[in-house]
């Protein structure tokens, strides 16, 4: 079976690896696309926090059941389904409490322990879902939208909240579509203006701000010098993280979606005027794969024009250093076997 593997910083390998076997409660399940996010890209260039080499990647992941042992009957084989990559315990407290996207011994494939950029993997079917009513490539992008759609439940937005997404990349973009999904207003802040025309004709929020162009005084005067009652961070900068504190609303919510490797401090006083909440948002749980399945099944979420780039398995190796470079304007890069 065939698998590519980062090997260490900035090399990827072809490999032969066992075939998987089947264990009860499980599924071997034939990848047919594999999501390239900033995880990969990070942890190919070396900047992703928990993680250690050699490592096969990929967590983005839909394919097909070639055999399965469920007494439940939920699934069969031929059955097309999209992975939950997030192998919690169950047992700790964040478990306990329906929070297994932070469960205190989290091991997400691809990142902690080996990932489906393979041909095929064994997959506890508690970790699997039914995606027969999606195509493939909508199956395959269901986890970053569930990202945010998890931010987004988070922040408990209200129907005509006034929201700003900063960072227009994969995960901002799942941020404002699901946004705009609850009826908030939604401010896209991005450096790039072809990103935000891209916030603009698919996500369809309501402004666009660069970043680069007194950002404070434009999200003011969009606010009526109110500022949004929420603000997501998805950049993964630090610098934008920390800045992002002067652009909450009196009474607001921060929610970092974006994780970076750094130390960030803010000021307290300024912090306590406004009776800030700060909330870091992590992974997802099934009821935001579920959110984000009936939204992409409903149309609401176009998955087909956020894939811009694809290349065959053999391919990916070859590809993915484009894949890296802001003049390839990758949104979201699939590899398909």
């Amino acid at each position: 079976m065939k698998a590519i593997v980062c090997e260490q910083i900035n090399q990827f390998r072809m490999v032969d690896l066992e075939e998987p076997t089947l264990l009860p409660g499980c599924a071997i399940v034939s990848i047919r696309r594999i999501g390239i996010c900033g995880t990969d890209m990070h942890a190919y260039r070396g900047n992703q926090p928990f993680f250690d080499y050699p490592r096969v990647l990929g967590h983005e992941l839909s394919g097909v059941i070639v055999d399965v042992q469920d007494e439940t009957g939920q699934f069969k084989s031929g059955d097309l389904v999209s992975v939950i990559p997030y192998m919690h315990c169950g047992d700790c407290i964040a478990c306990r409490h329906g929070k297994t996207n932070c469960c205190t011994s989290m091991k997400v494939l691809g990142v902690h322990i080996d990932g489906g950029m393979r041909e095929r993997i064994v997959v506890p079917i508690s970790h699997l879902l039914n995606t027969n009513s999606l195509t493939l490539d909508q199956a395959a992008v269901l986890e970053p939208f569930s990202i945010g759609a998890h931010a987004v439940r988070r922040s408990d937005l209200q129907p005509g909240d006034i929201v700003l997404v900063i960072g227009a990349g994969p995960i901002g973009l799942g941020v404002m579509a699901i946004a705009k999904k609850r009826g908030a207003t939604v401010i896209a802040m991005d450096i790039n203006e072809e990103r935000l025309n891209f916030c603009r004709q698919w996500a369809k929020v309501d402004h666009t701000v660069n970043a680069l162009e007194q950002p404070k005084e434009n999200i003011a005067a969009i606010t009526g010098g109110d500022f949004p009652i929420a603000v997501f961070d998805a950049t993964g900068n630090g610098r934008s993280m920390t800045d992002a504190f002067n652009l909450v609303a009196h009474g607001g919510k921060l929610i970092y979606v974006g994780l970076v490797k750094a130390d960030i401090t803010f000021h307290d006083p300024e912090f306590h005027k406004r009776e800030l909440t700060l909330m870091a948002s992590r992974n997802a749980t099934r009821e935001d794969f579920d959110t984000v399945l009936g939204a992409i099944a409903s149309g609401h979420i176009d998955a087909n024009s956020f894939i811009t780039h694809r290349a065959s398995f053999d391919e990916m190796i070859h590809s993915f250093e484009g894949w890296l470079k802001p003049e390839s304007q990758v949104i979201k890069a699939v590899v398909e076997l």
